[in-house]
């Protein structure tokens, strides 16, 4: 695991050689498959070094993250055109995707605190100056707050655990179970802001629609899989105190989660309905993880990965329609079959993606997760009912809506899309509909 580390290391001096742009990105497509061909022990850490390691959770979360922010350089061509701090940009990303990395593979709990936290200054970085709008800083802010606020019950957590037991290697944390009411919450709130849980997920839209793509794509395909990455190492040894305290998330995550479903469908921004729709799929991520079945946590993990790929995708779209018309309103965004037909076949690609249709690997953790759920009570049927059901419903508004109608006759005439445009698309969709092969890779593990 080391070697990668210090692969993304020496790769920093790149970002600031004179037009080495695509360099840096064909250099993380050669780590995506030395990494793709790591040795992997199916059920525990292994590739174990000094203080990093790899079981499968990790893995995919770093596939997931490497492969993000290879997508986050290809989709920021405008940058490199407009030569607008580039060298800068490329420089935020490895370090983003560094500590990432860092995060995902450390068996150390206040060492993944540590990283937790770090990733969150290069997002910063990269809403404040590349965003588009004056409102990022404020946006900025919400991020920076409702993270930090919420996040250092968890370290008082972490220093408990170890005044404890003495241990905070995740991997012997296993062998306990911590009954402790207070230690619970000030675990899991930080990781239930993270995520977003609802009431908790203001920063989310606001973020999002202030971000350039790059900052909206990371955000949406790693940043939320952090705090379902933190729940899923928390709550193997918290499992006593989580049965009795569950009831209340789950409660209001379905509840927010239908809701926030029905909010969708007020949107006028483009970004600001993928945004609410992101909160809706992690509110059932949420649930999954809390009821603390096996089927749960697969179902949870599949979600977070198709999701990750799904929605960074549909925001690579948004940019697309951003960067021709100069707007992301919906009542500008009309009619684009008009001028840009085989956009539209990728819009519903996505978009169906979205409404977990399959192949995706949406639809595999979907039906894991509803089935899940739905053994622990049926009752949680009704609000999953209104979930699947206006999921579809808004991602078939945000298609006709854009693709059909009359065109905003103001616009000008602008080229179609790009062949990076095509290529960055199919890289979203092919492996999110591809990996469902693979899936009994996640099926044996734990």
């Amino acid at each position: 695991m080391m070697k990668f580390l210090f692969l993304l290391i020496f790769m920093i001096p790149l970002c600031f050689i004179k037009n080495m742009f695509w360099m840096v990105q064909m250099m993380l497509f050669l780590m995506m498959f030395m990494f793709m061909n790591l040795n992997l022990n199916i059920v525990l850490f292994a590739n174990i070094s000094y203080m990093y390691s790899c079981d499968i959770m990790s893995y995919g979360l770093i596939l997931l993250s490497i492969w993000i922010c290879i997508l986050m350089i290809m989709s920021s061509e405008n940058l490199y055109k407009l030569s607008f701090y580039s060298s800068f940009f490329l420089f935020n990303v490895l370090l983003l995707l560094l500590l990432l990395y860092l995060t995902f593979s450390v068996m150390n709990l206040f060492l993944f605190y540590l990283f937790f936290e770090g990733s969150l200054i290069p997002t910063l970085m990269l809403i404040i100056g590349w965003g588009y709008q004056p409102e990022r800083i404020q946006a900025g802010m919400y991020l920076l707050f409702y993270t930090l606020f919420a996040s250092l019950p968890l370290l008082m957590g972490i220093f408990y655990i170890f005044n404890e037991m003495n241990c905070i290697m995740i991997y012997f944390l296993k062998f306990f179970n911590l009954n402790y009411y207070m230690l619970y919450i000030s675990l899991i709130l930080a990781f239930l802001v993270k995520m977003p849980m609802y009431i908790s997920h203001l920063w989310l839209p606001k973020a999002h629609v202030e971000a350039p793509v790059s900052g909206s794509m990371i955000l949406a395909g790693i940043m939320l899989k952090l705090g379902g990455y933190g729940l899923l190492r928390i709550m193997i040894f918290m499992q006593e105190v989580n049965l009795k305290l569950n009831y209340f998330v789950i409660i209001i995550s379905l509840v927010g989660g239908f809701y926030i479903s029905l909010k969708c469908f007020c949107q006028v921004d483009i970004k600001s309905l993928i945004a609410y729709s992101s909160v809706a799929h992690m509110s059932i991520v949420i649930c999954g993880i809390m009821i603390m079945n096996y089927m749960g946590f697969i179902g949870s993990y599949l979600l977070m990965i198709g999701h990750g790929l799904c929605s960074s995708g549909m925001f690579c779209l948004a940019n697309i329609n951003y960067e021709r018309i100069n707007s992301r309103s919906l009542l500008i965004n009309k009619g684009m079959m008009n001028f840009m037909p085989s956009m539209s076949l990728w819009w519903f690609l996505l978009l169906s993606s979205n409404m977990s249709a399959p192949p995706s690997l949406n639809l595999m953790g979907e039906i894991i997760l509803i089935n899940s759920l739905i053994s622990w009570s049926s009752l949680t049927m009704l609000m999953l009912m209104f979930i699947s059901f206006f999921s579809a419903g808004y991602s078939l508004y945000l298609y006709s809506y854009t693709q059909h109608g009359n065109y905003y006759y103001g616009m000008y005439s602008f080229y179609m899309g790009t062949s990076r445009e095509y290529l960055l698309l199919i890289l979203h969709w092919f492996p999110l509909n591809i990996l469902v092969l693979k899936i009994d890779y996640m099926m044996i593990w734990f």
